[in-house]
C-alpha cells in the first residue's frame, strides 16, 4: 500500500521515541465526571512510525450496512490484540509509559491498539463512543496516539452540546476518561482541505472496545 505524504518539519529527533509525560500532559475536565489528557509531539520523530504503519501492516477495509444497502468504512482498520507484536519500538514503548503513569487511576494495563488509518479527508468516523464491553457501564480509559497529517477530533456530550476540538498528528497524545465514553461522544469529521494520511492508534484495557 502506498498513501503519499508530507513529513512534519518539526519532527527532527534522531528516532522515535516517547518524551515524559508527568508535569507535561494538560487534563481537560468536562461534565458528568468526563476528562480529557492531551500532550501535542509526545512521539518525537513520529513520521519514522507513520512510514512503517503505511506500509503492509495488515490493512483491511470493511464494509457495513446502512438501511438497504451494503456500504464501505470510511477508513482502513488494523486490529492488534493482548500479546500481538506491535509494528514499531516505539508503540511498545508508548504503551510502556501509558501503563507506568496512568497505573494509579485505571488500574490496568492497556493491552490492545487497534488502528485506523485515514488516508485523506474523504476518511472519517462519524460520532460514537467505545462502548463495546465495560465502557457501557464503567469508566475507562482509551489512549490515541496519531501520525501524520493532523485531523480534528471532535467531542461533544451525548444528547448534543458544545463540542471540544483537538487537532491531532504527528505524535500528539489524546487521553479520554473518568465517563468520556458513556456520557461523551466522538468523531473525525470529514474535510475538504487537502490533507495527507493521518493513522490514529488507541490503546485501550482489557474488554473495552
Amino acid at each position: 500500500m502506498t498513501v503519499a505524504h508530507q513529513p512534519s518539519m518539526w519532527d527532527i529527533g534522531t528516532t522515535a521515541a516517547t518524551t515524559p509525560l508527568a508535569g507535561r500532559v494538560v487534563r481537560h475536565r468536562l461534565a458528568h465526571g468526563a476528562w480529557v489528557d492531551h500532550l501535542p509531539g509526545w512521539v518525537e520523530r513520529s513520521d519514522e512510525v507513520l512510514e512503517v504503519l503505511l506500509g503492509d501492516i495488515g490493512w483491511r477495509a470493511d464494509r457495513r450496512q446502512m438501511y438497504d444497502r451494503e456500504v464501505a468504512v470510511p477508513r482502513l482498520l488494523r486490529w492488534f490484540g493482548a500479546g500481538e507484536a506491535l509494528p514499531h519500538p516505539a508503540l511498545i514503548q508508548a504503551r510502556r509509559a501509558l501503563d507506568a503513569h496512568y497505573l494509579p487511576e485505571l488500574g490496568e494495563p492497556f493491552v490492545s491498539a487497534g488502528m485506523c488509518l485515514y488516508r485523506d479527508g474523504r476518511d472519517s468516523v462519524a460520532w460514537h463512543g467505545d462502548r463495546v464491553g465495560r465502557g457501557r457501564s464503567q469508566d475507562t480509559l482509551v489512549a490515541i496516539v496519531s501520525f501524520g497529517s493532523p485531523r480534528a477530533l471532535m467531542l461533544r456530550p451525548v444528547g448534543g452540546g458544545a463540542s471540544v476540538r483537538f487537532s491531532l498528528g504527528h505524535g500528539d497524545l489524546v487521553v479520554m476518561g473518568g465517563s468520556c465514553q458513556r456520557t461523551w461522544e466522538h468523531c473525525v469529521p470529514k474535510t475538504a482541505k487537502p490533507v495527507g494520511p493521518r493513522v490514529s492508534v488507541q490503546f485501550r484495557p482489557r474488554g473495552v472496545a
